[in-house]
């Protein structure tokens, strides 16, 4: 059992809907509500009445509600005064990224800040966008860098979660060069010979990001996906191998573009740009964390 499935559905109880519930939780409603599910599983009990409308808890619901409340409280205070020991020095300060920008970006932006950042212990936490948020929102981070896209915007109160704009990024396709300096396969394709395709999983924040360009294509792609992954280094390692053609950030490949091992499998109608943005908790009081942010401020527009 995951204490979140209980925060889960102490949020589910509080909005009696599930389609408000998963938005607040920064799920999409299918994995809320197998949360939901895995927790009933996990007691053997049903704890929503999932033949009214709107939702209702059962009597078992009602049972678990107030215990569900005490033990999420007492972990919360356990977990914050824990924390104020460990931040009892104030020069350590944690980072949530996504996998993608932990291999490329926050290695040169650091390097890049240091004098602005100065003497300060950094803790990484590489997770799926999602993860990252949570650990946000639930104090485990005192940092969240993140993408961001109008389309796919990640959700938090600007009252409470200010947010800078790092930089930008780009998703394009790439391909595995050729001797002659030819990207191995090239977009659209056709229908004759559809092209190897290398996707993500159908939770990754990339798949969305790559399922948008396709809907905006110029034309329709011919592909054919033969891996599934929901990590860019993944796909990345497939392409250098020949296996097929993947929407890849641009950060991600420099070194390879560089050393003439990939070759963009599309001209510019086939990327997709994207902000990089880094969020706080102004309730977060840290004196680290406050100098940081009050360099970061400086030198980057909010957001």
């Amino acid at each position: 059992m995951e204490t979140r499935w209980l925060e889960d559905f102490l949020v589910l109880a509080e909005t009696g809907s599930f389609t408000r519930s998963a938005e607040l939780r920064h799920l999409t409603q299918p994995a809320f509500s197998r949360r939901i599910k895995a927790l009933e599983q996990w007691l053997g009990a049903d704890l929503i009445d999932r033949t009214t409308w709107p939702t209702r808890l059962t009597p078992a619901g009602e049972l678990l509600l107030d215990k569900a409340r005490q033990l999420v409280g007492e972990l919360s205070s356990t977990r914050t005064l824990l924390r104020g020991l460990h931040a009892a020095d104030g020069t350590t300060l944690t980072l949530a990224v996504p996998h993608t920008l932990s291999f490329g970006f926050v290695p040169r932006w650091l390097a890049d800040e240091r004098a602005a950042l100065g003497e300060v212990s950094w803790r990484l936490l590489a997770h799926n966008v999602h993860d990252a948020v949570v650990a946000l929102v639930e104090g485990n981070a005192d940092l969240l860098l993140c993408y961001h896209h109008p389309r796919h915007p990640v959700e938090l109160s600007a009252g409470r979660y200010p947010g800078l704009r790092l930089g930008s990024e780009t998703l394009g396709p790439f391909a595995r060069a050729l001797p002659d300096g030819q990207p191995q396969w090239q977009l659209p394709g056709s229908s004759a010979t559809p092209l190897p395709f290398l996707g993500y999983g159908p939770n990754a924040y990339f798949r969305r990001m790559t399922d948008l360009i396709l809907e905006r294509a110029p034309a329709v792609c011919a592909l054919r996906q033969c891996f599934e992954t929901d990590m860019a280094e993944g796909l990345k390692a497939m392409v250098l191998e020949g296996h097929g053609v993947a929407f890849l950030p641009h950060s991600a490949v420099q070194r390879e573009l560089a050393a003439g091992q990939l070759r963009a499998a599309g001209g510019e109608q086939w990327t997709l740009p994207m902000e990089i943005r880094v969020y706080r908790d102004a309730r977060r009081e840290l004196p680290a964390l406050d100098a940081l942010w009050q360099q970061l401020a400086a030198r980057y527009p909010a957001v």
